[in-house]
């Protein structure tokens, strides 16, 4: 986490975009897109899940310490964002975590969150980010499959 926090903001942004490609959201024959480095209307990303654009998915990131937890203020200001560009959905993301106000608003507001720990995990998953260094596997006889 600690070198998702010191990447380069508009870096981490295009990350983020690239992995919600690679978790599908992208669609076959969709595109995507990071926004312009400042006055970005509150977007950061732009996700057409197909090739018209008629399913489009926007996004927010901010790289925050630990300690920075996103608040319910922040979740308002991107649905605002969202109001704007008449979304109906949107995708937070955030290398720290969300206060219980925060997750609150974003189900009412149909807002999915990801916090640091999701992040990871995500970025694991779908190999974003990471290489792997060693692949193995450990086998254990399934007593269970030999029981009648």
């Amino acid at each position: 986490m600690v070198k998702l926090r010191s990447t380069d903001p508009y870096q981490f942004e295009h990350m983020m975009v690239q992995l919600l490609n690679d978790m599908g959201y992208k669609g076959t024959n969709g595109q995507s897109v990071v926004t312009q480095k400042s006055n970005d209307g509150g977007i950061d990303g732009i996700i057409n899940q197909d090739p018209l654009g008629l399913r489009t998915v926007y996004v927010q990131v901010k790289r925050y310490s630990e300690k920075n937890i996103v608040g319910s203020p922040e979740i308002n200001s991107f649905f605002g964002a969202l109001r704007r560009k008449q979304a109906d959905r949107g995708v937070f993301i955030t290398t720290s975590s969300f206060t219980n106000d925060a997750r609150d608003a974003a189900k009412q507001l149909n807002i999915a969150l990801v916090d640091g720990e999701m992040l990871t995990n995500l970025m694991i998953q779908y190999k974003v980010g990471v290489q792997i260094r060693q692949n193995y596997e450990l086998y254990d006889i399934d007593d269970d499959f030999f029981e009648e």
